[in-house]
Formats: structure tokens, sequence, C-alpha cells
């Protein structure tokens, strides 16, 4: 019987699990869902739960606290100015688990963990700028490949036999 064990060990030291349930939240924060296998997936559940639950308070002491857990300053703002304040209704079951079917390789239940109050993702303008680029890039290029091709097919035009009428003049 498993009575009064808590902890879902994952076949891994502390410290390692520990790294490993951090990791998977920062993951969660940054992007809004994540797809793992369900054991961790149920392993990281209530971290995040509790992350949001600091958020809400919105402390110093909470905000040190999540700190100490999840090493990433930067996350940490997004979680207390984003994630949190659109929680900020709901008393408890921030997240949601969604059941995937099998991984192909070895058959591990996979699983999605992912916010229920989901911010939108916001794009900042350097990275629209880099997309936009990006898609400039691509479509001058594709004009580059017509143009060369375009030339080609009147050479190829010019270049065929002549008919009769035009050989007997």
């Amino acid at each position: 019987m498993r009575h009064r064990r808590k902890t879902i060990k994952l076949g891994r030291s502390t410290a390692h699990r520990d790294s490993l349930l951090s990791n998977q939240v920062c993951s969660l924060i940054e992007h809004r869902r994540i797809k793992t296998t369900l054991a961790k997936a149920k392993a990281t559940k209530p971290l995040a739960e509790r992350m949001i639950t600091l958020g809400k308070r919105g402390d110093l002491h909470a905000r040190r606290l999540a700190i100490s857990y999840l090493k990433q300053k930067d996350l940490v703002k997004i979680l207390f100015e984003k994630i949190a304040p659109a929680s900020a209704n709901r008393q408890g079951g921030y997240t949601r688990i969604t059941k995937l079917g099998p991984r192909q390789s070895d058959s591990a239940p996979m699983a999605y963990l992912e916010w229920v109050d989901a911010p939108l993702v916001e794009v900042s303008s350097a990275d629209t700028v880099s997309v936009v680029k990006k898609a400039d890039k691509a479509e001058k290029a594709n004009k580059v490949k017509k143009e060369k091709k375009a030339p080609a097919a009147k050479e190829k035009e010019e270049k065929t036999p002549a008919t009769e009428a035009e050989v007997k003049d």
C-alpha cells in the first residue's frame, strides 16, 4: 500500500527530480503547454499550481520563493504579471492534463500539461520583424527561381524546329 507516499520519484535522485520538475514548470510558463509523459505531467502539476498560488499572492516573499525554486527571474516575472492574474478568479485547478496516445518509440503514455486560463501568447515586435524578414527572403528567392526558369523556357521555345513552310522560304 502506498499510504502517506506523496512524492512521485520518477526513477531519479532527489536533486535530478527537483531539477526536472523545475525545468518542466519553466517550460510550461514559457510555452503555455508542454507535451510530456503522463507520469511527469502528474508530478509537475502540483508544483505548477503552487507557483500560480504564489503568483496570486504577489508579495515580495512569494516572488522570492518562486525565484528560489524556478531559478529564472524573467519567467517568474511572466508568472506574476501575466499568468497568475489570468487565474485570479479560480480557486485551484489552474492546470489540465490531456491524455494523448502512446509514444511510438517506447509506448510511454503521453499527455499535454497546459494552463486552464492561458492568456494569449504575445509576440514582441522584434519577433514579428524577424518573421517578416524571413518571409520576404523566401519570397525573393522564389521570384529569382521563377525568373531563372522563365528565360530558359523562352529559349526552348525559340529553338523549336522550323515548320516545313518556314524551311521552304
